[in-house]
């Protein structure tokens, strides 16, 4: 799918016109709407192609007619065990247009759409790019804030869990803050490539913007590592409360079922076809009862008395 757009007044809206557009935005594109990206912008079919790869790494690569930026972007999976996933979100700049190219779809241009103070034109193209970077930096932090929220929303209902499910959802948690971790890290050299990458210095306003997008990718680096570090802890322990809590209740039975076992055994007992005390009372069987109660009660002075309740 091709999405194109423009500019007006400074907020992005949809246009069904060529003419008019400013921008593309290809999701999971086919062969055929790539080769018509490439006529509508001047992009070759290789940097297209090589921006619809979902694994590529970050990178700038620039070309006479264009330059490609790719960004790792974090994308919610509705039916995937992982929650979320980091993809590559392609961004190729032309002399007129910018186009990005990604294998799903991400909040990026959802955060752009709703921005109204957005400014485009050929000589701000870098400022564009950087604005898109940023928007990137507070997505990644977005979704480790969610991870949070989901992290102890988990612990909250593990301590009184004897199963595995709230376990296995902090190891999919986990495994989402690994992938965060991996693809934060990797947009460490892309900076400075990114500041001489462009046919012109970059102004001093875009220099700090690149600094703070700098700061915010490493802020969420560190955010995604502390994050991580506490799901591991929290994984080992509760794990073993887990552990801790079957074994309550399995000493729990266990002592029920003893303490039960000891009428059962009287019983037993004066259910024999031989001569046994009292069978020929009137009160055998109160008398019996009686043992059997005294017993139990023994029993559970017992255990009571060694904490197994």
């Amino acid at each position: 799918m091709i999405e194109m757009l423009t500019l007006e007044r400074g907020t992005l809206i949809v246009v069904d016109s060529t003419d008019r557009a400013q921008f593309y935005r290809a999701i999971a594109p086919n062969d055929a709407e790539l080769a018509r990206l490439a006529q509508l912008t001047g992009a070759s079919a290789e940097l297209l192609s090589a921006a619809c790869d979902p694994d590529e790494r970050p990178r700038f690569e620039a070309e006479e007619n264009a330059r490609l930026l790719v960004l790792r972007v974090p994308c919610d999976l509705q039916k995937s065990n992982t929650p979320v996933k980091t993809v590559a979100l392609g961004v190729i700049v032309t002399a007129n247009h910018v186009a990005t190219v990604c294998s799903r779809d991400s909040d990026v241009w959802t955060s752009l759409k709703n921005s109204r103070s957005i400014a485009y034109s050929p000589d701000q193209a870098p400022a564009f790019v950087l604005h898109l970077c940023m928007r990137v930096a507070r997505l990644y932090l977005a979704k480790l804030t969610w991870i949070k929220i989901q992290a102890d929303t988990v612990e909250q209902e593990i301590h009184k869990s004897l199963r595995n499910d709230m376990l296995i959802r902090l190891l999919e948690l986990e495994k989402c803050l690994v992938d965060i971790t991996t693809s934060l890290r990797a947009h460490d050299p892309l900076w400075d490539r990114l500041r001489r990458g462009w046919q012109r210095e970059l102004t001093e306003q875009e220099q700090e913007l690149l600094e703070d997008i700098r700061i915010e990718f490493k802020q969420a680096r560190d955010l995604a590592e502390i994050h991580s570090g506490i799901l591991s802890g929290m994984m080992d322990a509760f794990a073993s409360i887990i552990s801790n809590n079957l074994n309550v209740v399995m000493k729990l039975l266990t002592s029920i079922t003893i303490i039960l076992m000891l009428p059962t055994l009287v019983a037993s007992v004066y259910g024999m076809n031989v001569k046994l005390p009292f069978q020929d009372s009137p009160h055998a069987f109160l008398i019996t009862m009686a043992l059997s109660f005294v017993a139990s009660l023994m029993g559970v002075a017992v255990f009571w008395r060694k904490r197994f309740f």
